[in-house]
Order: C-alpha cells, then structure tokens, then sequence
C-alpha cells in the first residue's frame, strides 16, 4: 500500500518512520507541501493520502484526490474540521482520525499555560535575561484553594479534573452527558450549568467540542458572567470563543489571565514560520499585547507519547483498509 503523506515536519517523518518497522506492506513517501486543490494532484497513483489537522481536504480537494482513484483519507488528527465529510460520503471515500492521543498531553499543557499567564513566568523570564529582577506587575493568584470549571469532561477534561484536584482545587464540570464515575471517583466534585460554571470558576478550560451549538460559546455574554480576573484557558478549538470579545474581557480586567493553544485566525499560522512577516491589523498580534496572555502553537498534544501514538493509529487503519478489514472502534469519519 502506497500513502502519500502531506505536510510533513521532521518530527512526522521521525514518528512515523519509527513505527513502520512493524508495516512491511505499507510505502510512504513524505511531502513537505499540505494538502489543497493544487497539491492534491501529486496523488496519482498512491493508495491513500495522510493529512493534519491544517490541510485542505474540502470538496475540490477530495474531488480531485478521488478523480486519482484515492478511496482513503487518513487524517492524522483528533478532529476533523478540514475535511468536507459529506463530499468524502458522496464521493465514497473513507475518512479517519485519531480520536484520542494522550489526553494528558493536552491536559498538562493546559495547566501549563494556566500557570504560566496567571504566575506570569513568561514575563518574568524576559526580565531575567535583560537582568531585570524586579517583581512589579508579576503578582498572580494562589490555585488551591480556588475552584476549577472543566468545560467537556471527555478523556481530556477528566485529565485535566485530575490535575487540578492534585492543585487542592474544588473541581466542577459542564457537559451535556455528564460522567457520573467522575463524580463517584472524586475526581469532578460537581456537575453544574455552564452559567453556574462561569459565576463560581476561578480558573475556565475549555475541552468542548466544536459544532454549530458551541461556536462562540464564549462571548460577551457569557464572558460577563464569569468573575472578575479569572483565569481562562482554551486548548480545545480557536472558534468555541469570540477573539474580539475576549480581547474586551482581557480589557476590562474580567479576564485576568488567559492561556491560548489555538485561536480563530490560526490556520494561515499553525506550524508555519512567519518570524519575517508583518501580520497587519492580527488578532495574534493584538492578544500577543497583553502582559497576562500566553499563547501558543497549536502543540498541546505535541509529546512523543502522542508522535507514536498518532503514527500507531493512523498505520493500523491504513494496514486495516488493505487488508479489507475493519477500521479501529471510533476512529472511522465515513
């Protein structure tokens, strides 16, 4: 089986070359240049295509990969935003992802970030190169003590539920299917509204998924909720919060700090090097301005742990499809 592997970094090639010892059959050849309706040509005669999370699979793009006789879209990835999916079900092609990748990956980096913003380590670690000891404008907030909202308590939330109970945080969580276990173990003290969350949270991480229901959820509104100077974490999807409204909160000081691993306008930036760039009226630019944000990449589930695993996954479904059976449980798209 022939893949052609689109958007290749190092550390891709690296995890998935490692793993291949264990797929004879399989044969990818690497291209540094994502997936859109242009590079989607480069196709012809392979078997499947691999893409992330930043490609182009919409309807053009999965036209032009079927009209090459490709049936398989592996997508290397939790989600599947990029991906036209009706198209790829009319066309008859199938889709699948990685559903779950080291969610204490994910988790970790929250919490990262969390402390980060609200400790200001990223500031105070500027001054210190520039042999500036001084703590002005450094102060943060103690975390135990305080209570955490865990906005989607999947395995990513639940991961996250742990680590603030190790913090002697009160841990409550929204959901719309609520785990009782969670709660039985300890590990969520609560389920409450996601307006009870935002009036009782000290600190907010959001690990919903994206669908017409849940874009921007956060927003004005409900930003207004919450309480003052709250910490507010998004590793989930740019699009749950509303950037101009979390720019206000930021503001206003009802946001007093904020870690951000994705964002609205991120897919002309993820994994992409814009250092020589100017980026005009960004809101990258804009949230980057204020001394109690940190943002990154898009790498919260950048470990080894989850290199290998992405590779194991994807490999297994690509060995699953030659061999004519079926795809790991959950990880089928279409």
């Amino acid at each position: 089986m022939k893949i052609l592997f689109y958007g290749t970094a190092s550390y891709d090639r690296d995890s998935f070359q490692e793993e291949l010892k264990d797929f004879p059959d399989i044969q990818i050849d690497f291209l540094e240049a994502n997936l859109n309706p242009f590079t989607a040509t480069f196709a012809k005669g392979y078997d499947a295509i691999c893409a992330f999370v930043n490609a182009d699979a919409g309807a053009m793009s999965l036209e032009i990969l079927h009209g090459f006789g490709i049936k398989l879209v592996l997508m290397r990835c939790a989600g599947f935003d990029a991906v036209n999916v009706d198209m790829a079900k009319e066309l008859g092609m199938h889709v699948t992802r990685v559903p779950a990748y080291s969610p204490e990956a994910i988790a970790e980096h929250a919490m990262g970030l969390a402390l980060c913003a609200n400790r200001r380590i990223h500031k105070g670690y500027i001054r210190v190169r520039e042999n500036n000891f001084s703590l002005e404008g450094l102060v943060g907030e103690t975390l135990h003590g305080k209570t955490a909202g865990i906005i989607g308590t999947g395995r990513i939330g639940a991961a996250l539920c742990r680590i603030c109970k190790g913090f002697g945080m009160t841990v409550i969580g929204a959901d719309l299917y609520p785990n009782q276990s969670l709660v039985d173990q300890g590990i969520i003290d609560e389920y409450v509204s996601n307006d009870e969350l935002y009036a009782r949270a000290d600190l907010i991480s959001l690990h919903a998924f994206l669908n017409k229901e849940s874009y921007h959820m956060i927003n004005d509104d409900t930003i207004a909720k919450m309480k003052d100077g709250v910490i507010f974490v998004n590793t989930g999807r740019g699009a749950l919060v509303d950037s101009n409204a979390l720019i206000r909160g930021i503001r206003s000081g009802k946001i007093g700090a904020a870690g951000l691993d994705v964002y609205e306008e991120e897919n002309a930036n993820v994994y992409q090097d814009r250092e020589d760039q100017i980026l005009g009226s960004s809101i990258t630019a804009r949230l980057c301005s204020f001394p109690n944000v940190v943002m990154t990449s898009h790498q919260a589930f950048f470990t080894k742990e989850a290199l290998a695993q992405i590779a194991q996954v994807t490999l297994q479904n690509a060995q699953a499809y030659a061999d004519g059976k079926p795809f790991l449980d959950k990880s089928v798209v279409c």
